[in-house]
C-alpha cells in the first residue's frame, strides 16, 4: 500500500467519534460503518449513523461519505428518544446493501436498505420470525444486540446477542440475556425473515467454566469474516478492553476459541496483566477484520474524555498465520501507515497510543471518571463537525504519553507545545520511564499554547518509540510534538 500521507491512530479526523467499527469491502474501497457517539455526551451513540471509506490501495484518504441513516427513521423512533448502537452492513444477493442495528436497549433489529454502499438508506422492516412476530418480541427469545452480517452466495447469516452479568441490564432484560452464546441463525431471500432454528456459538460467562473462553468470554459485538477456508467470530469479550476471535470450519458452528487480536491498553502484551498496569486508560471496544491489497486490519476504538461516551476509530495490520493464527497485535501510533512515521514534522499529541501516571490505570465506564491525577484525551467545547483541537489534558507529575513508532535515524531535535501552569521538565525517552534522551525545562504560568524551545535528540533508530514524561509540580496540558 503506497501512502499518499501519513495517516495515524486514531486514523479519522479529531473532531470525528465513530466508535463499533464494522469495515467491508466492496469494490475497490473499504467502508467503515460504526456507531456515533457525541463528544462530552452523557449517553452512548448519540448521533445519526455516518460512514467513512478509503480507496482499498490508499488507506491514509479517508472520505466522509456523510449520515446514511438517522435515528428517526425507525418507525418507532420518530422522536429519537433512542440511539442507534453499533450497526452492521452486508451485500446481499439481489445486489443491494443492507444496514442491521438495533436502537439501544430496545432488543430488537431494525433493517435499512440502499442500492450503493454508502448512500441514503431506507427503512424496510424488523428481523422476524416466518409468523410474522419480530425476533426478540416472542416468548422465549433472547435480548436482540449487536448485529453482524455475513453472506455466502445465497446464504444470509444473522449474528446477534449480549451477555452481561452483575450489570445493570440484567435487571431490565429480565431473563432474556443470551446466556447460552452468541446468536447465529439464517434469513431468507427478504433478509428479515429467519429461516433457519437459532443456534448459539462462543461460551459466555455463565457457561464457559473449564473451556478455552474462560477469562475472555462472549460479551457482546458479534461479527463474523473469512479468511482463507476457515471462518472467524470476532467478538468484544466480558472484560471489555479487547476483541477476541473464535474459529470454525462453518459459519453457524463449532467455534473454537483462537485467542486476543487487540486490547486498547495492551493488556496481555509486554507483562500487562490487568487494567491497573494497562498502556492506556481502558473502556469497551469493538470492531472487526477486513483484507486490503493482500493485508488484514484489526478495526477498534479507544476511549477519550474520562467515560465511554467519546470513544475514537483506531485500526492496526495483523498477520495471519499459516494455521489460521493471529496474534495478538500492540496498540500504535502509527496503525495503517504501513510502517514508522518520519521523524521530522508536528505531531498531534492526541495520537498517543499509550497513556499512563503514577495513580495507575482504569476503565472507563459509564461513569466519567473524577480527573484526579490522571491524564486524559479531550477537546474544547462542544461536538462540532469538520474542525477539532484535541489534546492530552492533566498533564502531572509522572504522566507519560508514548508515541510509535517514529523513523528517527534522521531526527535532530524535539520540541512540544504545551500549555498550563508549574515548573519541572518533560523527559523525552524511548522507552517507558526511561534515561533521557531529551529533557525540555518548563516554568510556565500560560493559558495559550506555548512551543518550548527545542532541544538535541540523539539516539533514534529507524523504529523508534518517543516516550514524553513530566517530572515536576502544576499541571500541563499536552498538543503536539515537534520533532526536526
Amino acid at each position: 500500500m503506497a501512502n499518499k500521507q501519513q495517516v495515524f491512530n486514531p486514523y479519522l479526523p479529531s473532531w470525528e467519534y465513530v466508535p463499533d467499527g464494522e469495515p467491508h469491502k466492496f469494490g475497490d474501497r473499504i467502508y467503515v460503518y460504526g456507531s456515533h457517539d457525541r463528544f462530552n455526551s452523557n449517553k452512548f451513540c448519540a448521533n445519526d449513523y455516518v460512514c467513512w471509506s478509503a480507496p482499498e490501495n490508499d488507506l491514509s484518504d479517508w472520505r466522509y461519505e456523510g449520515v446514511i441513516f438517522r435515528k428517526t427513521q425507525d418507525p418507532d423512533n420518530p422522536k429519537g428518544k433512542h440511539s442507534l448502537f453499533a450497526p452492521d452492513v452486508c451485500q446481499g444477493p439481489d445486489g443491494k446493501y443492507y444496514l442491521y442495528y438495533a436502537l439501544d436497549f430496545v432488543g430488537k433489529i431494525g433493517v435499512a436498505v440502499c442500492d450503493e454502499p454508502a448512500g441514503e438508506y431506507k427503512f424496510i422492516g424488523f428481523v422476524h420470525w416466518p409468523d410474522g412476530q419480530i425476533l426478540g418480541r416472542r416468548k422465549g427469545d433472547r435480548f436482540q444486540f449487536d448485529p453482524g452480517l455475513y453472506v455466502e452466495g445465497d446464504d444470509v447469516y444473522l449474528y446477534s446477542g449480549f451477555g452481561p452479568k452483575g450489570f445493570p441490564f440484567g435487571l431490565t432484560l429480565a431473563g432474556r440475556i443470551s446466556k447460552e452464546g452468541a446468536m447465529v441463525m439464517k434469513l431468507e431471500k427478504d433478509m428479515m425473515t429467519i429461516k433457519s432454528p437459532i443456534k448459539y456459538i462462543a461460551k459466555t460467562i455463565y457457561n464457559s467454566a473449564g473451556t478455552d473462553y474462560e477469562g475472555h468470554e462472549f460479551f457482546e459485538a458479534s461479527s463474523m469474516r473469512k479468511i482463507g477456508d476457515k471462518y472467524y467470530f470476532i467478538y468484544s469479550s466480558f472484560i471489555g478492553h479487547e476483541l477476541c476471535y473464535a474459529i470454525s470450519d462453518k459459519p453457524d458452528g463449532d467455534f473454537k476459541f483462537g485467542g486476543t487480536l487487540v486490547s486498547i491498553g495492551d493488556v496481555g502484551l509486554r507483562g500487562i496483566k490487568g487494567v491497573k498496569d494497562a498502556a492506556n486508560f481502558t473502556g469497551n471496544t469493538h470492531g472487526s477484520v477486513v483484507e486490503a491489497c493482500g493485508k488484514y486490519y484489526v478495526f477498534f476504538h479507544r476511549q477519550t474524555n474520562r467515560h465511554c461516551y467519546s470513544r475514537q476509530a483506531c485500526a492496526e495490520e495483523i498477520k495471519i498465520e499459516p494455521d489460521g493464527h493471529i496474534d495478538q497485535v500492540e496498540v500504535t501510533s502509527c496503525g495503517l501507515n504501513g510502517g514508522p512515521l518520519k521523524g521530522v514534522g508536528k505531531y498531534e499529541a492526541r495520537i498517543a497510543c499509550t497513556l499512563t501516571c503514577p495513580a495507575g490505570g482504569r476503565f472507563y465506564s459509564v461513569f466519567r471518571g473524577t480527573e484526579g491525577a490522571r491524564p486524559y484525551f479531550t477537546q474544547s467545547g462542544v461536538d462540532r463537525e469538520g474542525e477539532g483541537d484535541q489534546y492530552i489534558a492533566n498533564i502531572r507529575n509522572g504522566a507519560e504519553a508514548g508515541f510509535k513508532y517514529f523513523d528517527l535515524s534522521d531526527t535532530k531535535s524535539v520540541s512540544l507545545i504545551v500549555r498550563g501552569k508549574g515548573k519541572g521538565r518533560f523527559v523525552v525517552s524511548y522507552a517507558p520511564g526511561g534515561e533521557p534522551a531529551a529533557v525540555l525545562p518548563v516554568d510556565l504560568s500560560v493559558s495559550e499554547w506555548t512551543a518550548l524551545p527545542a532541544v538535541d535528540l540523539a539516539g533514534g533508530t529507524a523504529k523508534s518509540a518517543l516516550y514524553v514524561r513530566y517530572e515536576g509540580d502544576g499541571r500541563y496540558d499536552f498538543d503536539s510534538l515537534v520533532l526536526a
